[in-house]
């Protein structure tokens, strides 16, 4: 596929503030808690209190409208930056290996929020 020009994104993706719970894959004790900026089938964009490396992998646990329980995601960070010097970093991960529930209920949202005009 060729992703070039002015939209390069393969998914489509809203604006939406939803909350979760991310960790360090690798690290099980040390979860911390924020709120999505953007959605998409593809990855998200998280406001984060720390900078994370590239290719560093990201535990994530986020309720969205369309199912009651918690979705469980993996995303690969893309980039992290600095918002706010050594206080907010925007960080951009890419999600991997999203299992049919998960797609759906990403999918849903992101629809159901674009077509209200809020994504």
């Amino acid at each position: 596929m060729d992703f070039s020009g002015a939209e390069r994104r393969k998914f489509p993706r809203m604006d939406g503030r939803f909350i979760v719970s991310y960790r360090i894959l690798e690290e099980a004790n040390n979860i911390d808690i924020t709120q999505t900026k953007n959605v998409s089938e593809g990855g998200f964009l998280l406001t984060t209190n720390r900078q994370f490396q590239p290719g560093t992998n990201i535990s994530l646990e986020i309720r969205l409208p369309f199912d009651p329980n918690p979705i469980t995601i993996v995303g690969i960070v893309v980039a992290s930056t600095e918002v706010t010097k050594n206080l907010i970093y925007d960080t951009r991960l890419s999600i991997v290996n999203l299992d049919k529930n998960q797609r759906e209920v990403i999918s849903k949202t992101v629809a159901y929020y674009k077509k209200k005009g809020t994504g």
